[in-house]
């Protein structure tokens, strides 16, 4: 099981958001920096994030998020804002190992489709939830009152056989993961789960360890780490 450190950028900044959108912490103003770090501690995989793609529909920190592929040597996934398949594939192209599709994922079947044609394991399905209903264009809004579960099905449907979940209301709160809606995920679609969002301690590692054998194939973690909750050689331990 795999344990991703989170680098979530904004303006060319690690930063964190609560939930999203409220209480913004700068982190750190050199984003490779912080992806050495990461790396030297032990990562075998990292998470970045544009949040400036995510919430404007148009990836800002690609700049960045390039340097940082061509100096570090483990895998890195992108999400944020790629909703054009010309997007995806210059990304791909400049060393990123998997991109994060979202908001145009679900707004866009045909697009989905597409994409997982071309780019087969190299892209992957968030799937942001809050209460149940898939959230996007930077968890500001619902998509048509979708049910994640249903949507989840969808891309067991079309030919996914992994996602990435995020309870939005959790991310960032340091109030632990959202087993319960993990649990019923796994149970529902048979599907691998890359579990993120609320991550607050080595508890909550050992538990969605447990759940290795039903599917959770990784754990996202950002803010625990990045406040000191434990370290990621800690974490690490439960790879």
């Amino acid at each position: 099981m795999l344990i991703i450190p989170a680098i979530d950028l904004q303006d060319g900044c690690v930063v964190r958001f609560v939930q999203g959108r409220s209480n913004k912490k700068i982190y750190s103003r050199d984003p490779l920096k912080t992806a050495k770090h990461w790396v030297k501690q032990g990562a075998q995989f990292l998470h970045l994030v544009d949040l400036d793609g995510a919430f404007t529909g148009i990836p800002k920190n690609l700049e960045v998020v390039k340097e940082i592929a061509k100096q570090i040597k483990v895998p890195l996934e992108l999400g944020g804002g790629l909703r054009k398949l010309e997007t995806v594939n210059a990304v791909l192209g400049a060393g990123i190992a998997r991109v994060v599709l979202g908001t145009k994922a679900v707004e866009d079947k045909d697009f989905l489709k597409k994409a997982l044609a071309k780019f087969k394991d190299k892209i992957i399905v968030g799937v942001d939830a809050q209460d149940g209903k898939v959230m996007v264009r930077g968890w500001k809004t619902g998509h048509n009152n979708t049910d994640a579960a249903d949507y989840s099905l969808y891309l067991k449907k079309i030919g996914f056989k992994e996602l990435i979940y995020t309870d939005t209301l959790k991310d960032g709160t340091l109030t632990g993961p959202n087993i319960k809606e993990i649990k019923r995920l796994l149970k529902l679609t048979g599907l691998k789960i890359i579990a993120s969002g609320g991550i607050s301690s080595l508890e909550d590692l050992h538990k969605l360890k447990a759940l290795e054998r039903d599917g959770v194939s990784g754990i996202i973690v950002g803010k625990a780490l990045y406040e000191g909750e434990f370290t990621l050689p800690q974490a690490l331990k439960f790879s």
